[in-house]
This record gives C-alpha cells, sequence and structure tokens, in this order.
C-alpha cells in the first residue's frame, strides 16, 4: 500500500506523464516520485544508455532511432510490470505520444488489477516553453536525442501528424498547464489530490480535467 500524505491506496497506480518535449513532464514527474515516494521510471534513462549502441552500427540512424526508441518503452513497461507484480505504484515518464502506447499500459494495468491515469503536460504560454525547451537543448549533453530547438520540434510534431491528440477513453486524465504562474509545489499538491480521487474512482466515473492557474 502506497502512502499519500492521510490517505492510502489499497492496489498499485500506475501514473503515466504525456506530452512533448520541454512540456515538463520530467520536472513534475521527479517532484511527484519524491512526494509519492513511489518509484520514478524515465524512457529517457533507458534511452541514453544506447548512445553508444546507435553510433557503432553500421545500419541507418533513422532506423536505429526508431528500434531503439520503440525498445525504450518496450523496457520501462517491464520494470513497471515488476514493481505492480510487488505492489508497487509507479511512475512513467516518457511523450506517450501514440494510441498504441497507452493500449498497452492499459492492458499492463488490467493484468496487474492496477488503476491508470494520465497526467498531460500542455503548456499554454508557447514562448515560455520554447525558451524552456531551447534553454535544455543548450546546456543538457544528456538531451541527445530530443529536439534541441524549436525548428526540431516543429518537425517533430509533422512527423506525428496529429497522432499525439488521441481520444484516452475512460482512463482519467488531468491536463496541466505547466507555464502557468504557480509554483512547482503548488502544481504538485493538486496533481497528488487529483490521483488520490481516482485512487478507488470506476472507470466509467472518471474524465478528463484541466489544471491551469
Amino acid at each position: 500500500m502506497v502512502d499519500l500524505g492521510e490517505r492510502r491506496i489499497a492496489v498499485p497506480m500506475i501514473i503515466a506523464m504525456k506530452g512533448h518535449p520541454g512540456t515538463g513532464k520530467s520536472t513534475l514527474a521527479q517532484s511527484l516520485a519524491s512526494s509519492l515516494k513511489i518509484p520514478l521510471i524515465d524512457k529517457d534513462d533507458v534511452r541514453h544508455c544506447t548512445f553508444s549502441l546507435q553510433n557503432s552500427s553500421l545500419s541507418s540512424i533513422a532506423s536505429l532511432s526508431k528500434l531503439f526508441n520503440d525498445l525504450s518503452y518496450r523496457v520501462i513497461w517491464q520494470i513497471a510490470s515488476t514493481q505492480l507484480r510487488l505492489g508497487l505504484s509507479v511512475i512513467l515518464d516518457s511523450p506517450l505520444s501514440r494510441k498504441t502506447h497507452l493500449d498497452q499500459l492499459t492492458y499492463l494495468a488490467s493484468s496487474a488489477g492496477a488503476r491508470l491515469v494520465i497526467i498531460e503536460c500542455k503548456p499554454l504560454n508557447e514562448a515560455l516553453w520554447r525558451l524552456r525547451l531551447e534553454q535544455r537543448g543548450a546546456a543538457d549533453q544528456d538531451s541527445w536525442h530530443k529536439p534541441s530547438t524549436w525548428q526540431d520540434l516543429q518537425r517533430l510534431l509533422e512527423e506525428y501528424g496529429g497522432c499525439t491528440d488521441y481520444d484516452v477513453g475512460d482512463v482519467p486524465k488531468l491536463v496541466v498547464d505547466t507555464t502557468a504562474d504557480v509554483g512547482i509545489d503548488e502544481i504538485v499538491s493538486r496533481v497528488v489530490q487529483f490521483i488520490i480521487s481516482h485512487a478507488h474512482c470506476p472507470s466509467d466515473s472518471c474524465g478528463v480535467l484541466q489544471l491551469q492557474s
């Protein structure tokens, strides 16, 4: 059982982050994991480890990039499955950019008897989002596989072709404006309350909420 302040969850939960690069997913995910004291499984941690493999292969970079990206998802799902079997809740930090990714998590949650909720980071202040993205790209050497400029991000979004805006069905989702003029502690507090409120919520009574300033 996971302690969430004065409330307790009798079943494990998958708290799945969602959002484009630079939207503040990882910052929020890390703060949530620290606050809730539950494991954080970050897709980027796996993807970083493929750098030497991708650059030492004779295969095309594009095909390898997709292969290792898909592998990164499979690895974090497998790790999450192990934690859920142990009765532990997990936070999964990934873009969750395609419906097939959600389908996998839905299956994983059903198989483990776990609750699944989505926390989507969607900044409304585009200028601030752009600034954060490019500051990270200039300073973080580990972001080699992520867009480092606004132009890079726009090309990535064109490749997605709108597939990231899919219907999550009955899965509870909270949309967070990570550029809102509030502190991270307040955002975390509101997200934790959302998680608590859905810990025992029947799927047919859960919905999508917007969290802004």
